[in-house]
């Protein structure tokens, strides 16, 4: 209420916070404000009437707020105004016929992302000031005015509304557009538009993004569309639009996204195409497209992503497309008619992700270059005529999940080392010629991820597959006698080398009277070791410029070891901190029996002196080029992480709490998962670091008396059975994960200040969710998107911070038995993450 007595305030500037309740009507009485920015709130209820007093207001943004009801009628005298920005709300009703009249001086009108009904008021075409008119995500109707008078006009966003008649002259207004010469944007997706696209499109010089997709637009795509020398993006997905694609879309030398799926195109892709070397996703799926695929696509040197699935191309598969090294994302060319057997240069696509040949006449061996594919998680190979043993280069894709041979004529046995691979969730292997023993490790044990049907020379396996038992073999059968020597001298030898273990162990113990392990054993005999000297000249003294981080029981040094200029981080324990001895033993002993790629890489330990003759302990690790997680989430101005970024950060961190808990040999707990403990590598792949509070589960339960089991994890992440003394477990894991889910999506930490009086972040999240969970997101992913409100890219990502905040709040439930299996929750990330791929091949959402 303070704020009223600012008689002369001018600037009232509360953006992106966490205020709550109704927009003060006592800000109509400041006469002196020129500007109210209150967007990114908790805000609801309608916007006040007395704000129509501000007679000098110019800016008023209440952008993602929850604001409802309509415009009130004194919000119209406030001629004043040149920036109104009030999106991502719920504000209903129709816009006044003369509204562009009322406000001579407006540069913005953004309001998408309401509930607003009626039709755009035909006085737009005095809006002459104009640069910038988002209606997008409303319910618009009718036929769209004339932009006449608009010539400032940069950025124009009507899609995903009701516009258009469904008639052959909804785009008439698309020429009065031609004299707005600045426009760089203009999307018109997802509505009810008819008619063909004008060849005056040419003409729109500084057109930079255009985008048209799922409307009802029909003939050619005209070929002065070539002419927009600027165009970056161009959506025509999902229309009824034919004939072949110009050859002049090759003179598009900007075009980064070119996006013509679900279309009736066809003849085959022009040659010119090879010039677009910007271009990073190419959809041409679900078309009548024919001919070979052109290998100078390969000169697309820029490719991220490429699916021509679902057409009707025939012969080789063109070397050329296997050599773009920035392939990452998707290769898609199933479902045509493409014959003869894979090129052997796959060794340029070592950061993809997703490759599909499925359903195509492709045969001969899979190559042995196959091993190059390291970064698959999805291949598909189905229904081909692809024949022989299934190559062991295929041992190298161990991050594959889903695996589908299906349909082909492949011989031989099943390799076991499908069988040890701990991320595969889906394998396929049906109707082949497969023959012997089915492995019976990893996924071969689970009757909903395996299929082997249709394989009649198959036998064992778990019984789920109902397979015959196997044949005993015959040799084994005339050398049973041979064989019961063997087993008298196998239980000979095993009895002597079990005597030798008791004689060792009893020396062991006459020397080690103490159960504390000593780090100095431990290093020599189980690691290898580095000198003092040797850290203190790759971190320059330790000098506090090399400081990348500091902990209660640790500092953090960068290194460069000369003898190979590898770059090393350098954790120093704190001797002088209780706990830090045992904080270091625990670390040493929980890494050396543990591997995984989302885990931090152990490279060697120190346990020596320092030159002033004080006990030195350290622990060496590779360098992580992007810090950790807490920097990103911290330094959010500076540092940003995409969706996509950020889906895949969880997914790494839960497949590592995954291993640890189930696939490790000795269950694991962390003890301390929290964003500083998650560093990022180059590729921002996610490792989880510091394992000085982990316990292995059985040290948990035998170890009543070590104190250091009050120490799990920090305030905020730490379960809240560990408030109450309960012993550490994979359930407290579960519950640092969650939370930190959470606060990766919503950008809150969860000691926040706006936490107190008993709110915690999983109630502030769990309160929100499913109808305000656009609000409670990060900002920096829902309002400032580059790409907001285009092809429906709102749904996309609200049904995925859904179900990812419900994921988050499963595994932070307050009782451990309710939390969700983190076996689970890798699952269900994956099946979010299987649906962003899905719809942004069609959508084409490049900025997720």
């Amino acid at each position: 209420m303070e704020f009223q007595l600012l008689s002369n305030l001018q600037l009232f500037f509360l953006y992106l916070n966490n205020l709550t309740g109704n927009l003060p009507s006592y800000l109509g009485n400041i006469t002196s404000l020129i500007s109210i920015s209150v967007g990114g709130n908790n805000l609801v209820g309608n916007i006040p009437d007395t704000l129509g007093n501000l007679n000098n207001l110019e800016v008023i943004e209440l952008g993602l707020n929850n604001l409802s009801g309509s415009f009130p009628s004194s919000f119209f005298n406030l001629s004043s105004l040149t920036d109104i920005d009030i999106p991502l709300n719920q504000l209903q009703g129709s816009l006044p016929d003369d509204i562009f009249i009322s406000f001579p001086r407006l540069h913005k009108l953004n309001i998408g992302h309401n509930l607003l009904t009626g039709r755009i008021p035909s006085s737009v075409a005095n809006a002459s000031e104009l640069m910038l008119l988002a209606l997008n995500v409303n319910s618009f109707t009718g036929e769209v005015p004339s932009f006449e008078g608009m010539k400032k006009l940069d950025w124009l966003a009507l899609n995903r509304n009701k516009l258009g008649n469904s008639r052959p002259d909804d785009l008439n207004f698309m020429s009065s557009l031609l004299n707005c010469t600045e426009l760089r944007l203009l999307h018109l997706s997802e509505n009810n538009f008819e008619g063909v696209l004008p060849r005056f499109i040419g003409n729109f010089s500084n057109l930079r993004r255009f985008t048209i997709g799922n409307n009802s637009i029909h003939g050619n795509i005209p070929d002065e569309l070539g002419d927009i020398a600027t165009l970056e993006t161009l959506y025509l997905w999902s229309n009824d639009l034919t004939g072949t694609i110009p050859e002049s879309i090759g003179k598009l030398q900007e075009l980064r996204i070119l996006s013509f799926p679900d279309n009736i195109l066809y003849g085959e892709i022009p040659s010119s195409f090879g010039n677009l070397t910007m271009m990073t996703d190419l959809s041409l799926q679900q078309n009548n497209l024919q001919g070979t695929i052109p290998s100078v696509l390969g000169n697309c040197q820029s490719l991220l992503a490429m699916d021509i699935s679902q057409n009707n191309f025939t012969g080789y598969l063109p070397e050329e497309i296997f050599r773009i090294p920035s392939l990452s994302e998707f290769l898609d060319l199933s479902s045509n008619s493409l014959t003869g057997s894979l090129p052997s240069g796959l060794t340029s696509l070592e950061h993809l992700v997703l490759l599909n040949l499925s359903n195509n006449e492709l045969s001969g061996l899979l190559p042995g270059t196959f091993g190059s594919l390291i970064s698959l998680r999805e291949l598909y190979l189905s229904n081909n005529f692809f024949q022989g043993n299934i190559s062991p280069s295929l041992s190298s894709l161990r991050s594959l999940e889903i695996l589908d041979l299906s349909h082909n004529n492949f011989t031989g046995k099943i390799p076991q080392f499908l069988g040890k691979f701990s991320f595969l969730r889906n394998l396929n292997l049906s109707f082949n010629d497969f023959e012997g023993e089915v492995p019976i490790e990893g996924v071969f044990r689970n009757g909903s991820q395996v299929s082997v049907n249709n394989n009649p020379k198959l036998c064992g396996g778990e019984p789920f597959l109902l397979l015959p038992v196997c044949p005993k073999n015959e040799s084994s059968k005339k050398s049973r006698t041979s064989h019961f020597l063997k087993l008298i001298i196998s239980i000979s030898a095993s009895v002597s080398v079990l005597i030798l273990v008791l004689l060792f162990a009893i020396v062991y113990y006459l020397k080690h009277k103490k159960k504390l392990i000593s780090l100095d054993n431990t290093s020599k005999e189980f690691l290898p070791t580095i000198s003092y000297q040797s850290l203190h000249k790759a971190t320059n003294g330790f000098s506090e410029t090399n400081l990348l981080g500091s902990g209660k029981f640790s500092n953090v040094y960068k290194g460069i070891l000369d003898q190979n200029e590898t770059v090393i981080a350098v954790k120093v324990l704190k001797l002088q901190v209780k706990g830090a001895g045992k904080s270091f033993v625990a670390e040493c002993e929980a890494l050396r029996s543990i591997r995984h790629r989302n885990l931090v890489k152990f490279l060697t330990s120190c346990s020596s002196v320092d030159f002033k003759g004080n006990e030195f302990k350290a622990v060496v690790y590779p360098h992580m080029v992007n810090g950790s997680l807490q920097d990103w989430l911290v330094h959010s101005d500076e540092k940003k992480l995409t969706l996509i970024q950020r889906l895949n950060i969880s997914i790494d961190v839960a497949c590592a709490l995954d291993y640890l808990h189930n696939h490790s040999g000795n269950s694991l707990v962390h003890c301390d998962i929290k964003p500083s403990n998650v560093l990022l590598d180059g590729e921002f792949v996610a490792h989880v670091s510091d394992f000085g509070l982990a316990r292995f589960i059985q040290q948990v339960n035998t170890s009543q008396n070590d104190t250091s089991l009050g120490i799990k994890g920090t305030v905020g992440y730490a379960a809240p059975e560990y408030g109450m003394g309960t012993e550490a477990s994979t359930y407290g894991d579960i519950y640092s994960y969650g939370i930190l889910l959470l606060e990766l999506f919503t950008g809150k930490c969860p000691i926040d200040d706006a936490f107190d009086n008993g709110l915690t972040l999983h109630d502030f999240v769990k309160m929100a969710i499913p109808e305000r969970v656009m609000e409670i997101s990060d900002p920096t992913l829902v309002y400032g998107y580059d790409y907001q409100g285009e092809e429906a890219i709102d749904e996309i990502m609200e049904y995925c911070f859904i179900s990812l905040f419900r994921i988050g709040i499963s595994c932070s439930m307050e009782l451990p038995r309710e939390r969700m299996d983190i076996s689970r929750a890798v699952n269900e990330l994956y099946s979010i993450r299987n649906y962003l791929f899905k719809t942004r091949i069609k959508f084409g959402a490049n900025g997720l």
